[in-house]
C-alpha cells in the first residue's frame, strides 16, 4: 500500500512529464524545422578586373547556397569552390560582417548593398533570393572609387575629404565629463543620426552624378551640431567641400537616390544643413 505523500508524488511526476512534454512539442519541434536549410541553387554574374589598368568583365558561376547564408557567406562558398578548381578567388572587401564598418561594397542587381533598403551587403542574407535567381555583382561605379581589383575600389578619397576638416581642435589631455556642456536633445539626435554613416560610399554609387555630397555632409553635421564643433563649423565645411571637388565627385542635383539607398538611411537634411554653412563660408572672411 502506498501512502497519501507518496501517491502525490506519483502525480506530481506524471504532471512534470506532461508539461515538460508539452514545452518540447511547443518549443523545441518548431525550432528544429526551422533549422532545417533551404538549399538553392544561385547563378552569379560577377565583375572581374585583375587591376586598374586592365580591362574587366563579368564572369558566370554557379553556387550552392542555402537561405541561412548571409551574402558574403554565399562568395565565401563561391571562393572556396574556385580554390578547389585551382582557380583565383574573387577579391571583394569585408570586415566586420556587422553593418558597422561599411567596407562590404558591392552592387547587387543594380543597387547599391542589394534589394533591401537600410542593409550592408553583409546584413543581405540569401532568403531574400529563389532558387535559380541570376545575381549580377560588380563594385561601386564612380570615377573618384577607381577599381583595384575585382569587387574592390579605392575609397581613401573619403579618407582625404575627413582629414580636410572631418575633426575638432582641441588641446588633448584628459577626458572632460560627458555631461559637462549641456546639450539639447534635438540637436544631440541630430548629431547622432549623422554620425552613423559609416562611409560606405553607396550614396556616391546611387548618385547619378557620382556625389559625395551626403557624405560630406553627414561627416560635417555630426560635428558641427555640438557645441565643441561649432564654432570651427564654418572653415570645416569650406575645407572638406573643397577636397571632395579636388578628388572628382560629381555636383549635387538633389535627386535623392543617395538618401534611399544609404544602408544607415542619412538624411538629405544634413545636405541642406552644408550647402547653408558652405554659403556662409564664402561670405566669411575667415574660411
Amino acid at each position: 500500500m502506498l501512502g497519501p505523500k507518496t501517491k502525490n508524488l506519483d502525480q506530481i511526476r506524471k504532471q512534470g512529464c506532461v508539461v515538460s512534454l508539452i514545452i518540447f512539442c511547443l518549443f523545441c519541434i518548431p525550432l528544429t524545422l526551422n533549422s532545417v536549410q533551404m538549399e538553392m541553387k544561385i547563378n552569379l554574374k560577377v565583375w572581374r578586373q585583375k587591376s586598374p589598368e586592365s580591362k574587366g568583365g563579368f564572369e558566370t558561376y554557379q553556387v550552392n547556397a542555402n537561405e541561412h547564408m548571409s551574402f558574403l557567406e554565399m562568395m565565401d562558398v563561391l571562393n572556396q569552390d574556385l580554390i578547389d578548381q585551382k582557380k583565383e578567388p574573387v577579391a571583394f572587401d569585408h570586415d566586420c560582417r556587422e553593418g558597422i564598418c561599411g567596407a562590404c561594397s558591392m552592387v547587387i542587381n543594380g543597387r547599391a548593398h542589394g534589394p533591401n533598403s537600410g542593409t550592408t551587403t553583409c546584413q543581405l542574407h540569401m532568403r531574400f533570393f529563389q532558387d535559380g535567381d541570376t545575381v549580377v555583382v560588380e563594385p561601386f561605379r564612380a570615377r573618384s572609387f577607381p577599381v583595384i581589383k575585382d569587387l574592390v575600389v579605392d575609397r581613401s578619397s573619403f579618407d582625404r575629404i575627413i582629414q580636410a576638416g572631418g575633426y575638432i581642435s582641441v588641446n588633448t589631455g584628459q577626458a572632460i565629463d560627458g555631461n559637462a556642456i549641456p546639450i539639447e536633445k534635438d540637436r544631440a539626435g541630430k548629431a547622432f543620426d549623422a554620425a552613423a554613416c559609416i562611409g560606405c560610399g553607396a550614396c556616391v554609387a546611387a548618385c547619378p552624378n557620382g556625389s559625395a555630397m551626403l557624405f560630406t555632409a553627414a561627416k560635417a553635421s555630426h560635428l558641427g551640431l555640438l557645441p565643441q564643433g561649432e564654432v570651427e563649423q564654418t572653415k570645416r565645411v569650406a575645407n572638406m567641400v573643397a577636397q571632395m571637388d579636388l578628388e572628382g565627385f560629381g555636383r549635387c542635383s538633389n535627386v535623392g537616390a543617395c538618401e534611399a539607398e544609404c544602408p544607415k538611411g542619412i538624411s538629405l537634411d544634413n545636405i541642406a544643413r552644408l550647402n547653408r554653412h558652405y554659403a556662409a563660408s564664402i561670405l566669411s572672411s575667415e574660411a
